[in-house]
């Protein structure tokens, strides 16, 4: 990414709504050419305000929003080198799906023929051949979205913003929509931002994701150093599973980083990092097995099975610590029998190697 642009960049953008509510606080990002980004959170932590923002349907109280370079400041939304796409897709209910897409294009009066080889080449683009004179009232959710999009790219805008398109849709077609988004931005090579609540929506999808937070950017990373090196206890807990032990006391012994927890002992970490307040280990690094493991350097502890969340290809199996801690592990599931995982009431060592725990700050 170090050879793309910014396309857009975010200064120091606050939003308050009244004397109270600060929905955006002092965020700077800068988002790439090229880029498929994603702005994920949980609901109210300011992800849909920032991203209206951008397309100009809401202003910042304080800071400044360039777009290819441009102050956005007194720029309408419909003079932007954006467009969105809606969660609710805001399809016009007695227009036809070419009607639909070439909206926009007649309304800024582009002459007929050149309409046409528009929207020819966006219902192909969105692989929507043969619908062209259905309404909307004949179509499933997959291709209402695939309208919506082809309305939003026939203007071929610089930068599309989607708003948690995929939110209406079942889970199996949700997936693969999310394959055909990343399939069509490839396609087409421009910016995609997307705003999500869904954390395995972004780590499938986008390049990088800037996790929020109450108004706040709270780490912008790919997704893989998101999900294995998270900056907080936030962000850790927020995507995927994890689990979470207190530190209750940290020193340097030498040059290494030894913490103390009251379920583990002390433990000499692979990663250092100034302030520790809590370690992270996510539930696929933590091996179970009947007896002690012998390797050595290994972290472990025993645990009683509490319960079993059986997800098909995998299982989740809960236990309980002497100390009443609950700790996850994931298990493939490889056997056709859940008496191959783990029973109810079994106890059990758990292990993991000290380069797979995460130091964390509050």
């Amino acid at each position: 990414m170090a050879d793309r642009q910014p396309i857009i960049s975010i200064q120091n953008v606050t939003k308050r709504f009244g004397s109270k509510i600060t929905a955006v606080d002092q965020v700077s990002l800068d988002i790439m050419v090229g880029e498929f980004f994603a702005l994920l959170g949980p609901s109210g932590c300011g992800k849909t305000t920032l991203l209206r923002m951008i397309a100009g349907f809401e202003v910042p109280t304080k800071g400044t929003i360039l777009i290819d370079g441009e102050d956005m400041h007194s720029v309408e939304p419909n003079r932007r080198p954006v467009n969105m796409v809606f969660q609710s897709y805001a399809v016009f209910p007695h227009m036809t799906v070419a009607e639909n897409i070439a909206y926009g294009l007649r309304v800024v009066g582009m002459s007929r023929s050149e309409v046409a080889g528009r929207v020819e080449e966006a219902i192909a683009l969105v692989r929507l051949q043969g619908l062209e004179d259905r309404k909307p009232d004949k179509l499933s959710g997959g291709q209402l979205q695939r309208v919506a999009l082809a309305r939003a790219l026939v203007k071929k805008p610089k930068v599309l913003l989607l708003d948690e398109p995929l939110s209406a849709l079942d889970a199996k077609l949700r997936e693969a929509m999310q394959l055909e988004l990343v399939n069509l931005q490839h396609s087409v090579g421009i910016t995609f931002i997307i705003v999500t609540h869904d954390q395995h929506e972004a780590l499938t999808m986008a390049d990088r994701i800037a996790v929020m937070g109450e108004g706040d950017v709270l780490q912008v990373a790919p997704p893989t150093e998101l999900y294995e090196f998270p900056s907080s206890t936030f962000v850790a807990d927020f995507i995927g599973q994890v689990n979470l032990f207190t530190v209750e006391h940290a020193n340097i012994h030498d040059g290494a980083t030894v913490v103390r927890i009251s379920e583990l002992g002390e433990i000499t970490l692979a990663h250092h990092k100034d302030r520790i307040t809590h370690i992270a280990v996510r539930p696929e690094k933590i091996q179970l097995g009947i007896t002690e493991p012998s390797e050595p350097g290994l972290v472990k502890l025993k645990a009683k099975v509490k319960n079993i969340s059986y997800r098909g290809d995998q299982s989740y199996v809960f236990l309980v610590t002497p100390k009443g801690l609950t700790v996850s592990a994931r298990v493939q599931n490889v056997g056709r029998s859940l008496s191959a995982v783990a029973r109810q009431g079994d106890e059990l060592w758990l292990s993991w190697r000290p380069e797979d725990i995460q130091p964390l700050a509050d």
